[in-house]
């Protein structure tokens, strides 16, 4: 069950990390294309180690030969748990971090899958990559008897629109009707819908002065601060020494039939 086979294809082979755990140490060896701030949300920091630990057989690695070329996190979690009523959270990708764990220590039974990442090596990207990592994902939940896959989508291109409305971008199409949001649009071909939008998925907080060594940016006014590859500006409050990023993301939905 933990092999995902002919989803890659052109030499291209996806497993899950619970069938080679010798990768697990390679997982990050390829250069992705995260912004450098990314790398400091503290659910991140935490819970990554446990996922590879805890969930191995939802953690997917894709190799060229001897090269890791892409990766994917996803997460078993009780969507319809008292309480959660199968309605997907406003906080997105940090409420579904909890979630899951949560329901691993309390032996809940989990009845979905969510994404977490899809990361393609920056000097594959355009391969389509991205799109078989994704189709992997799905055929591993469908094998372990999951009837839907959920993922808090990144719109690869909302950093170029950061003063956009996410309600307004998400929805947003081309003129045969796909998502304008080339990510957004990878998942709908797939056979994805677009469920909701998730406006504070991920919230990354630093003091001023470690926002200006991520981004090499002052930081110095009061307001909204424009950083590439954030997909919202992010909030600086200098005379309180801090700064906050709320990141939205888009919720889409993979019935597995």
């Amino acid at each position: 069950m933990d092999k995902i086979t002919d989803i890659g294809g052109a030499g291209i082979r996806i497993t899950t990390l619970a069938e080679r755990p010798e990768l697990a140490a390679r997982l990050w060896d390829m250069k992705d294309s995260w912004p450098e701030f990314a790398q400091h949300d503290a659910l991140a920091w935490l819970l990554y180690p446990r996922m590879v630990a805890e969930f191995p057989e939802y953690v997917l690695i894709a190799t060229d030969g001897d090269a890791v070329v892409a990766r994917g996190f996803s997460v078993p979690f009780a969507q319809h748990a008292p309480g959660r009523d199968g309605v997907l959270p406003a906080q997105g990708w940090d409420r579904i971090l909890m979630w899951a764990f949560s329901d691993l220590r309390r032996g809940v039974e989990p009845d979905t899958v969510s994404a977490i990442e899809i990361s393609v090596a920056v000097d594959r990207q355009g391969e389509g990559l991205s799109g078989r990592m994704l189709a992997a994902m799905r055929e591993n939940a469908r094998a372990r008897g999951f009837t839907e896959v959920v993922a808090p989508v990144r719109p690869s291109g909302k950093p170029a629109e950061p003063d956009t409305s996410i309600h307004e971008y998400a929805y947003r199409t081309r003129e045969d009707g796909l998502p304008h949001d080339p990510w957004i649009r990878v998942h709908v071909r797939a056979g994805g819908v677009i469920d909701s939008v998730a406006p504070l998925s991920m919230t990354i907080t630093g003091s001023v002065a470690q926002w200006r060594e991520w981004t090499g940016l002052p930081f110095d006014t009061a307001g909204p601060v424009r950083v590439p590859g954030a997909l919202s500006p992010v909030h600086c409050e200098p005379e309180q020494g801090f700064a906050v990023y709320v990141e939205p993301n888009v919720w889409v939905r993979h019935a597995l039939s």
